[in-house]
């Protein structure tokens, strides 16, 4: 199968491994055309000079760009819809928001296209295990076309209806998440400044009834400096400010939401941005942002 992929970041570099590994045939796009280049001389992929190339011949797109703005002004592109192949599908992996999620299943359907509205859940480690949770909505025949594509990477594929309730699901998920991250990093720092070994303190609460999978793979991260920058606090900011935006839309007072963003605000004030989101307990304690690897 013809596979394209927009966005060769850390996930989309990671996807595309995954994807190329099964036998589909792969062409990237990325704005810095470096990073593409050498992902594909690894990968024996094919780069595109722009997405509109990129997605002349595809089956099926993954859209893995930074945010919603970028989303739709790469998928929106007339070019790009005028080079889709009416059977192509283009699937929307990244946290771009419900209203661009809605934007976007709109056009595509106004343009007799395929739109899959599809975050996932994970991290790297997850996408190159095969392990990612993808959350899957739109039109019900569309997603059953990129299913195999999917597969490559996921572990589950859950379908949620509509196009928007991804996004929606993803926000969902992802406020529990930075929750879990604020009071984990709070926890840590308040037995640290109790006298408490972090290494010991984290292992206490990781063999608790609160031990979530993410302690487990994020414990490398809270207690050192020598892991890579898996979700940055920017982007955790950026897609606290989506959950806002949804809350608000709802009706919805949410007091958990609140205190994690204020958290986080304060955080990236203090030069925390470009930091892990497990930094935050750095942050409390009062030290400096870490000098961690980006890759």
């Amino acid at each position: 199968m013809n596979v394209t992929i927009l966005g060769t970041g850390r996930m989309g570099s990671a996807m595309a491994e995954r994807v190329a590994q099964a036998g589909h045939q792969v062409v990237l796009w990325n704005r810095d055309g470096g990073r593409s280049a050498s992902l594909a001389d690894r990968l024996g992929c094919s780069v595109a000079p722009d997405p509109a190339s990129a997605v002349t011949s595809s089956s099926v797109v993954l859209s893995v760009l930074a945010n919603g703005a970028v989303t739709e002004e790469i998928l929106l592109d007339p070019a790009v819809l005028a080079s889709l192949p009416h059977e192509s599908v283009v699937c929307d992996m990244a946290t771009s928001g419900l209203d661009t999620a809605e934007t976007l299943a709109a056009a595509y359907a106004a343009a007799s296209r395929s739109f899959v509205d599809s975050p996932v859940a994970g991290s790297v480690t997850s996408v190159l295990s095969g392990a990612l949770l993808v959350m899957a909505s739109g039109p019900e025949s569309a997603v059953a076309r990129a299913h195999d594509i999917f597969s490559t990477f996921a572990g589950r594929v859950v379908y949620l209806g509509e196009a928007g309730r991804g996004q929606a699901m993803k926000l969902s998920a992802g406020l529990v998440v930075h929750s879990l991250n604020s009071a984990v990093s709070e926890g840590l720092a308040l037995a640290t400044r109790a006298g408490i070994d972090p290494s010991i303190a984290y292992e206490v609460l990781r063999s608790s009834s609160v031990g979530a999978p993410y302690l487990g793979y994020k414990e490398q991260v809270f207690l050192g400096a020598d892991s890579p920058v898996a979700m940055s606090l920017d982007l955790s900011g950026k897609d606290l400010a989506l959950i806002s935006n949804l809350a608000s839309d709802l009706s919805l007072e949410l007091s958990a939401l609140t205190g994690v963003q204020h958290g986080v605000t304060a955080a990236r004030a203090m030069g925390f941005g470009s930091s892990d989101m497990a930094d935050l307990y750095r942050y409390l304690l009062g030290e400096a942002p870490p000098e961690r690897p980006t890759t």
